[in-house]
């Protein structure tokens, strides 16, 4: 973040974070993103296990019906696909610190999976209240780099 956007966010009378704790959470918006991801692809597993077939399963069972398998192994999918695009969510915040060019990529690779844009920013926000750190100046840096990327998001 830039020293403008620290003055904009926490006013000129109050001191907002510094680089190091600006640093630190991009550091650990990243890795909660990567948290999320890894949820979301044990979840796409999980519910790809479920549709498979048990052998000796009788015809009457819960994976029987064909309209059911198929809304799970789409669930399944799209928790595939979160979990991707929480991954390159946390690229991005590893490639570049300018909060513009992160929205950019991050709708960018939304828009190429068919997602859209607001489902990034829910995770992101999510990802800030994930903070597991008992740094505060790191915890509001965070949330405020969290929540430009996703007001960038949401208007994108």
């Amino acid at each position: 973040m830039s020293d403008d956007t620290d003055t904009e966010a926490f006013g000129g009378d109050v001191g907002g974070p510094g680089p190091e704790a600006w640093a630190t959470g991009i550091a650990a918006l990243a890795a909660a993103l990567m948290r999320e991801a890894h949820v979301l692809a044990e979840t796409a597993a999980a519910l790809h296990a479920a549709a498979a077939p048990t052998p000796g399963e009788p015809s009457g069972g819960p994976m029987s019906d064909v309209r059911r398998q198929r809304a799970v192994l789409q669930a399944g999918g799209e928790a595939a696909l979160r979990a991707a695009l929480a991954l390159e969510a946390a690229d991005v915040l590893a490639i570049t610190a300018d909060p513009g060019e992160q929205a950019t990529r991050i709708a960018a690779a939304a828009r190429r999976t068919g997602a859209a844009s607001a489902q990034m920013a829910t995770l992101l926000r999510a990802a800030a209240l994930d903070f597991r750190s008992d740094d505060a100046a790191a915890r509001i840096a965070a949330t405020a780099i969290a929540q430009d990327i996703a007001a960038r998001l949401e208007r994108a």
